[in-house]
């Protein structure tokens, strides 16, 4: 009886991690849940944990694992090479890389790469998005088998919304300063399914997400002022949520009965709001050679108008006009900065609806936040984590955590532990809770722009100058 209890726990065993190969891997497809049936490393300085470490050109793509592969895409300044690099999930050895060399490389954030986006895959093939060149898909051996050129986009920001997969679908949504579309392609074939246009929307930079709820299953996009739910099948827009900030990095998180937003950006808070006076007083006070239009000399200094010119003048002619100078006032008067539930199943606006509450604090502007075994949990550039009661957004505990500076990459749970990593490279552990408490940390004395990707018990690190691999050997 013994026996067979254990042969059969086996095969279970077996057949779970073989479903878990199979299933698609995309960028926070878990949405930062990484499971509790692995114990996590916490001392990452320890030799015994690290299963290999592997250099590689810079980007700042989250590792995508899947099988036996690791893939991350790079950046070389020099040869201005855009790199897909696939690494051996046993050893890190490098199995294939496959250079693009694009007319043209796209500006990006200081902080930012060209090699942003993190690659999908299906365990048939491999998905790889560049602002700079569109997408291109591989079989698993690294051979091409479409690409859909697309880019560079009117952002001095860059690109940074991943693909996801749905279905038969890989979709990509891209909010820039004009054009902005939510686009879905067959996997198989590259051919666009259907392309929704996003008007009205300006830039962001998340990623869209799938959310089967206890209601409905749906595409669901964060986007400047408004998130919004679409119909997989046709991209039709179902719902919607006015009332976020200007500039959207985040990517909500969610449960089978709320879906959870957060994002902050500067001039977006009730107190410190950025304001533009009304197109014609402002030409009356600045418009000095009377053209009926704004030019950026003609602003004074430290004007936040000045200081966001490119993305305010849509048509790129170097001055604002009345339609470009009214839409991003628009922008700024309407902005917040929030973190809020949304309950699934309505149709239209359902801002006053199905909002269960918001919150105005801890608020991230770049990394996601995640829920874990009811709380929300948030960091902050500075490294200050907020951890909030899922049902009422009601604030648990708020303090600082080990890394300072700088948070690009998303929280990450499992195991009990919240994993926290500041640009600067510490990565902090955290025991979960409603009084959280932090275990300790570790500094990998490299830049940490990628968030950390859990498979099977092991934890794939990217940073700047390597790829690492801790957790069982």
């Amino acid at each position: 009886m013994t026996r067979h209890f254990v042969v059969l726990a086996i095969v279970f065993q077996l057949g779970a991690s073989v479903l878990a190969a199979d299933a698609p891997s995309y960028f926070r497809k878990n949405q930062g849940v990484l499971g509790d049936a692995f114990a996590l490393p916490e001392q990452f300085a320890a030799k015994e944990q690290l299963v290999w470490r592997q250099e590689v050109s810079p980007g700042i793509s989250t590792p995508c694992v899947h099988g036996d592969l690791v893939v991350v895409t790079t950046y070389d300044k020099t040869s201005r090479q855009l790199a897909t690099v696939a690494l051996d999930r046993t050893s890190g050895r490098l199995r294939w890389k496959k250079v693009l060399k694009p007319k043209r490389i796209e500006k990006t954030h200081p902080s930012g790469s060209p090699a942003v986006s993190t690659p999908a895959c299906d365990g048939k093939r491999v998905y790889v998005f560049f602002g700079s060149f569109g997408l291109v898909c591989y079989d698993l051996d690294g051979k091409e088998q479409w690409r859909k050129e697309m880019g560079p986009f009117q952002d001095e920001f860059g690109a940074s919304s991943s693909p996801v997969l749905v279905d038969d679908l890989l979709v990509i949504s891209q909010d820039h300063d004009v054009d902005c579309f939510l686009l879905a392609i067959d996997r198989a074939s590259g051919k666009t399914v259907w392309k929704t246009s996003r008007e009205g929307q300006t830039r962001s930079y998340s990623t869209p997400i799938v959310w089967k709820s206890s209601k409905e299953r749906v595409l669901v996009v964060a986007g400047a002022l408004k998130m919004t739910a679409y119909d997989i099948k046709t991209g039709k827009p179902l719902w919607w949520v006015n009332g976020l900030s200007r500039i959207v990095d985040t990517t909500p998180v969610t449960t089978a009965d709320h879906l959870y937003m957060a994002s902050w950006t500067p001039g977006g808070d009730l107190t410190e709001r950025i304001a533009m006076e009304p197109f014609p007083e402002a030409l009356k006070n600045l418009d000095k050679n009377k053209n009926k239009k704004i030019a950026k000399t003609e602003l004074p200094k430290g004007s936040p108008v000045a200081a966001r010119f490119f993305r305010i003048d849509l048509d790129q002619d170097g001055e604002l006009n009345a339609v470009e100078w009214k839409k991003h006032a628009a922008v700024f008067k309407n902005a917040q900065n929030v973190a809020m539930a949304v309950r699934p199943g309505g149709r239209g606006d359902v801002t006053r609806s199905h909002v269960d509450w918001l919150a105005r604090e801890g608020l991230p502007v770049v990394p996601s936040p995640t829920v874990y075994k009811g709380l929300l949990y948030m960091v902050k550039n500075g490294g200050i984590l907020t951890s909030l009661d899922a049902k009422t957004g009601k604030r648990t505990r708020r303090a600082r955590i080990s890394g300072r500076g700088n948070y690009y990459a998303s929280l990450v749970a499992g195991d009990g532990k919240i994993f926290a990593c500041n640009e600067a490279g510490v990565m902090t552990i955290i025991k979960a809770g409603k009084s959280w408490s932090v275990i300790g940390s570790h500094d990998f004395g490299e830049r940490i722009l990628a968030t950390p990707v859990v498979r099977e018990g092991q934890m794939f690190i990217r940073t700047d100058n390597a790829v690492y691999c801790f957790g069982r050997k």
